[in-house]
């Protein structure tokens, strides 16, 4: 019996039977290599051992997709293990907001909602500045709420147009939204 052939039996007894003993002979096996690989790939000690519970975790609810015909066990394990890795990066880079304030918020005070109103004209006279093309753009990508690339696909354009276009237009609004603030 191969290496592998022992790990394809205990996952497939992992996904029919929740196995525990199977769980537990992988764990032991893969665990501490999954840790090292971890620490190797730069992660720091706790890091390491989070991630490798994770992985765990994940091998044990999701046993059943496992397909030996596609890939060993290990390279499953170490495929969701750099996964889990690159994840717990992504949200170390982005930090959680410090404070979400619930129910509504306070009105502006009227100094405040006078520049607003003051700067919505504007900008609307900005926008009225500029070219058609330009402005349909502006007014896609930032009141239509669509990327770039969907706006590409709607108008026909090149994608590299498109940005061009828009930073045209917004360097335009810039320069125009500053002389008017004089």
């Amino acid at each position: 019996m191969t290496e592998n052939t022992k790990w394809v039996e205990c996952m497939s007894r992992i996904s029919l039977e929740r196995d525990r003993t199977a769980f537990a002979a992988i764990f032991d096996h893969f665990g501490p290599r999954v840790k090292a690989f971890l620490v190797k790939s730069g992660s720091n000690m706790s890091m390491a051992e989070e991630c490798t519970q994770d992985v765990m975790i994940t091998l044990w609810r999701k046993a059943d997709m496992f397909d030996p015909s596609r890939a060993s066990v290990a390279t499953w394990i170490f495929t969701i293990a750099r996964n889990r890795r690159i994840d717990l990066l992504r949200k170390e880079r982005r930090p959680e907001p410090e404070e979400l304030t619930w129910g509504p918020e306070a009105e502006p005070e009227p100094e405040e909602l006078l520049g607003l109103q003051q700067e919505s004209t504007q900008l609307v006279a900005a926008m009225a500045t500029l070219p058609d093309k330009q402005r349909d753009l502006i007014q896609k990508a930032y009141f239509g709420d669509l990327t770039h690339a969907e706006i590409a696909s709607e108008t026909g354009l090149p994608l590299g147009t498109i940005k061009s276009r828009i930073r045209l237009a917004l360097e335009r609004l810039r320069h125009n939204m500053k002389r008017n603030e004089i």
